[in-house]
């Protein structure tokens, strides 16, 4: 694997205290954050430390099912359901060895739930968890409104989700265990580089579970961010990561950067962890009939629906140059190796 460069920097750490009296101090955190690192971290959110460990544990219950009950519940183009090395990136054109879960809220989610049965309690917890992750996310959306010029209420109506046409994801993951006395295979990877295409994506980690690093938007010139320096993201307890997605650069006219980001894959047993990986990850996706235009109208007006679609063809695109890429070079590696 590429041998990777680091910095020694550290994302800003924002506290929500006293939200309603403290909104212009956070506004101006969180607008200078976006606009630099395009990643935070915050802290005094609301969300206690214990809640987040409870969806943790139901996390691991839900994994730790046989593969065939999760399949119950497939991974849809509804963007709900469960996969498993399913999901791979333009960055590596390999299949992130790991298995997800996504949920969502109303209508979107019928069919999708596990059966009560299967795993009791599961839906009503990961439901009021999630409702949790949206109050967050809406004090986050009201200062974003603030340093864009819109008013207070602007980003939470176009992510409103009681409406049936709600996008909202709360995503669990679990990245598999390795041997760290067996070496890495050369492509095997947790999560290749990425950005995300939502509003802002609230990352939730386990102390001790390392692995995050970001490549901060202002500072990438390299294809995915490869051979620029990246920055480790340690968990730390109660914390949550947050990063701008591309729908908020847009939204922002490119002012606020979407970052490269990646789960790294263990390779060293003295400083990585080769355990079972879980995160979370609430991906606030607008409803898919909001209007999308920045404050300086950079780019033309699309909906909710059009700028998810438009997402996920520019990802699709990406992939199929990749796979290209990968079979016009492999004859080549093909022919080293036969003359060795």
């Amino acid at each position: 694997m590429a041998v990777t460069s680091y910095s020694n920097r550290s994302i800003p750490r924002i506290s929500l205290r006293d939200f309603e009296s403290r909104i212009d101090t956070i506004t101006a955190e969180l607008v200078a954050a976006a606009e630099s690192d395009g990643f935070f971290a915050l802290v005094d959110h609301g969300i206690p430390e214990a809640e987040i460990e409870e969806q943790f544990q139901a996390a691991e219950r839900f994994f730790s099912l046989p593969d065939s009950v999760k399949a119950t519940v497939p991974f849809s183009h509804r963007n709900t359901g469960w996969e498993k090395q399913a999901q791979i990136r333009p960055s590596t054109g390999a299949a992130d060895q790991k298995e997800s879960y996504q949920m969502q809220y109303g209508s979107l989610m019928d069919g999708a739930w596990l059966a009560e049965s299967a795993l009791p309690g599961f839906k009503e917890q990961s439901l009021a968890f999630m409702r949790r992750a949206q109050q967050v996310s809406e004090k986050l959306m009201v200062c974003f409104a603030r340093g864009l010029g819109f008013p207070d209420d602007y980003f939470i109506r176009a992510h409103d989700i009681s409406r049936p046409n709600a996008q909202t994801v709360l995503r669990l993951l679990h990245y598999f265990a390795l041997d760290p006395a067996v070496p890495t295979p050369e492509d095997y990877y947790r999560a290749g580089a990425h950005a995300d295409w939502d509003f802002v994506t609230l990352l939730f980690q386990r102390p001790g579970h390392s692995g995050l690093e970001i490549c901060p938007g202002r500072e990438v010139f390299t294809e995915f961010g490869l051979g620029d320096k990246w920055t480790k993201v340690e968990p730390a307890a109660g914390q949550i990561v947050c990063n701008i997605g591309d729908l908020l650069m847009s939204w922002s006219d490119d002012r606020f950067k979407s970052t490269f980001h990646r789960v790294k894959t263990p390779t060293d047993p003295a400083t990585d962890y080769y355990g079972p990986r879980y995160s979370m990850a609430y991906f606030n996706q607008p409803n898919t009939d909001c209007e999308i235009q920045g404050p300086l109208k950079k780019y033309p007006i699309v909906t909710g629906a059009e700028f998810t679609k438009a997402a996920m063809q520019r990802n699709y695109d990406a992939l199929q140059a990749t796979k290209k890429t990968m079979m016009n070079t492999a004859p080549a590696r093909n022919l080293v190796a036969a003359t060795l």
